[in-house]
């Protein structure tokens, strides 16, 4: 994704890697004292997991394809079918996610591009509708 004309990603645009190291650090530091979204994390895999959000996104905005190298396709449903996401989950995550962008500092309209994206994502994860 590049602005038209300008040659530059949104990933360059918004401050490159550093700014989803914090974007995924921020993201991280609430599901780490969320009852629902924490048991999903097991501890000797959370370095893991944020390796994998990180990477994954910076390859999306377009920074390097190092999560696509390492994984292949990304097949977003497919690797969260093992976890039971319902609304709840969906919404604790959108919530720790929101907070996570707003610590970015970013511009209304690059806020509002994130975020579009963010949430079409997280409802797409939903796979079940029980408790």
């Amino acid at each position: 994704m590049s602005e038209e004309g300008t040659g530059e990603s949104f990933y360059d645009q918004i401050g490159g890697h550093e700014t989803f190291v914090k974007l995924v650090d921020a993201f991280y530091q609430g599901v780490k004292s969320d009852p629902v979204l924490r048991p999903m994390y097991p501890d000797e895999d959370m370095e893991g997991a944020v390796w994998r959000l990180r990477s994954f996104l910076e390859q999306y905005w377009g920074g390097p394809h190092t999560y696509s190298e390492q994984r292949g396709h990304p097949r977003l449903r497919m690797r969260h079918m093992p976890f039971k996401v319902n609304p709840d989950a969906r919404d604790r995550w959108l919530s720790h996610m929101s907070a996570a962008v707003d610590s970015l500092g970013l511009s209304e309209l690059d806020r509002a591009m994130l975020w579009d994206y963010l949430e079409r994502a997280a409802h797409s994860m939903v796979n079940t509708f029980e408790p």
